[in-house]
């Protein structure tokens, strides 16, 4: 049966590999026929560009017009949950880290650039004799609400809201919430205008 088991996910490993990498509009659409069934909850025109990654399938939630750009990376293993609502759109070379328990729920309408982290949890460093990667992680929640556009090479921590409408400046990293229609920038992001 061990035997079965380790085919089986081996196999398994190889298609999606295969469709990972599979150009073309053709490639789209196999992917999304392939993931729609093993995520939580798939809308309708999910275009899934070569390259991305997922971990924790079953924890992912995409809603209907999502768009993930080439190489992106989505984890929500070890009880993460993640949420894409619908209008969604993605550039290249994003990581969405749920991970460890995490939780990260994205509003509709977001656009969300190139290079950006969104990582929930973070390392428990407090005991000074035991190395920080055996020391476990602390969950945390990103809540991202709609109509929000976050820059390239951005960074966004755990246990933050960004509010509606509010844009996050290129290369910023958000420590903070940020306010309904706010403009931040910098390290740490901190507000530099106003929309409207």
């Amino acid at each position: 049966m061990n035997f079965f088991r380790a085919l089986t996910f081996e196999l398994n490993a190889w298609v999606i590999q295969i469709l990972r990498w599979f150009p073309g509009n053709a490639g789209v659409a196999m992917r999304y026929r392939y993931y729609k069934r093993r995520f939580a909850g798939c809308g309708r025109n999910v275009n899934i560009l070569s390259g991305c990654h997922f971990m924790g399938c079953e924890n992912i939630t995409l809603g209907s017009h999502i768009g993930l750009g080439i190489f992106s990376q989505i984890y929500a293993g070890d009880k993460g949950r993640i949420i894409l609502r619908d209008h969604v759109y993605i550039n290249s070379n994003v990581m969405i880290n749920a991970d460890c328990e995490g939780r990260i729920d994205i509003g509709p309408e977001c656009l969300i650039g190139p290079n950006v982290v969104l990582r929930t949890s973070s390392h428990i460093f407090s005991d000074k004799e035991i190395p920080i990667r055996n020391q476990g992680h602390k969950p945390g929640t990103i809540i991202i609400k709609e109509n929000v556009w976050i820059g390239a090479n951005v960074t966004i921590i755990g246990n933050v809201t960004i509010g509606k409408g509010a844009i996050i400046a290129a290369g910023a990293i958000v420590v903070k919430d940020v306010a309904d229609h706010t403009i931040v920038g910098g390290v740490p992001a901190k507000p530099i205008g106003l929309r409207g």
